[in-house]
């Protein structure tokens, strides 16, 4: 194949990766999307390769920029929990801390993850859940769960098998 083919395949191959979900996408598709617009027949086997190769190429940088983000967002939080408590803000375990709803914060999991428990309508909730902050207020978002008392008590009991089963898959690593 020659390298005018090949930059024009994977021209064509980066485009269509770029813009199309990748949850629903598979290998086969994506040259038979690339053969159309080329009017190439892609299926051959080195033509084949080539695009894999294209597609595994992306999908590791791809990855590697997701990392790198879920990475710069742990060391944001990280900072962000040392300037808190540089300023104060964070209260000693022995205080308790309330939400602007009036909810008992028990703990906080990162700048923007933490632990409450709630009434809502007559139920005791355990909820973990993300929130984000408009106009000074710190607002629930839809990420996380709420958990009734009866849930909170099985997820409690369980918690060992949790440990155990963390334990595990941290010595395959």
């Amino acid at each position: 194949m020659d390298s005018e083919t090949s930059i024009r395949i994977e021209e064509t191959v980066l485009d269509i990766l770029k813009t199309c979900n990748l949850e629903e996408v598979s290998e086969q598709k994506i040259r038979r999307m690339a053969s159309e617009k080329l009017g190439l027949d892609l299926s051959e086997p080195t033509r084949k390769k080539f695009v894999r190769q294209v597609v595994e190429k992306f999908l590791a940088e791809e990855q590697a920029k997701r990392e790198a983000n879920a990475a710069d967002e742990v060391k944001e939080e990280e900072e962000e929990e040392d300037e808190e408590e540089e300023d104060g803000k964070v209260k000693s375990s022995g205080d308790k801390e309330y939400d602007d709803e009036g909810d008992l914060i028990v703990c906080r999991l990162s700048h923007k993850r933490r632990v409450t428990v709630t009434d809502f309508r007559g139920k005791t909730l355990v909820s973990i859940r993300e929130y984000y902050s408009k106009e000074g207020k710190e607002l629930p978002t839809s990420k996380g769960i709420s958990l009734t008392a009866e849930q909170w008590a099985t997820f409690k009991k369980n918690i060992p098998g949790v440990e155990q089963a963390i334990k595990k898959l941290e010595s395959k690593s």
